[in-house]
């Protein structure tokens, strides 16, 4: 199951060029670029974990770029985003997030059924890979 999350996530994957040229868009715009990546990919997991902090000074798109294949090559079988956030008064505000990392292999979610008392029925998403295996060991073989 391919992940949808962010801009540019129904297209096949960004390639390194596209990634930088939208990382130089997000700079022009004057807005602070990072990194995340995670292993649990669920959509409530808003809080993935930082590579290093955000860029907020930076002018180059090498310098993302740079630190993404860092990222890639410590995390190759993670889900990687940039983020784009703008400071400006009135905005304080993620203006774009797109996912340039994925696992070779994405097992997707499955919906849960929860009787409640009553008549009460819950749904919820659970990731197959948290399921499966512990933080940090979803994904390798």
């Amino acid at each position: 199951m391919r992940i949808t999350q962010g801009a540019f996530s129904f297209l096949p994957d960004l390639t390194d060029a596209q990634i930088s040229a939208q990382v130089e868009y997000c700079l022009v715009q004057g807005w602070a670029v990072s990194i995340e990546y995670t292993d649990d990919p669920h959509p409530r997991n808003t809080y993935w974990s930082m590579w290093g902090h955000p860029m907020f000074d930076l002018v180059d798109p090498a310098g993302v770029m740079s630190e993404l294949a860092e990222c890639r090559a410590t995390w190759p079988d993670r889900y990687i985003r940039i983020n784009a956030f703008d400071s400006m008064h009135g905005w304080e505000t993620m203006r774009m997030s797109f996912l340039v990392n994925r696992p070779a292999h994405e097992p997707g979610f499955r919906l849960v059924r929860q009787e409640g008392e009553g008549r009460v029925v819950r749904y919820t998403l659970e990731s197959y890979a948290v399921v499966r295996a512990p933080e940090g060991e979803r994904y390798t073989a």
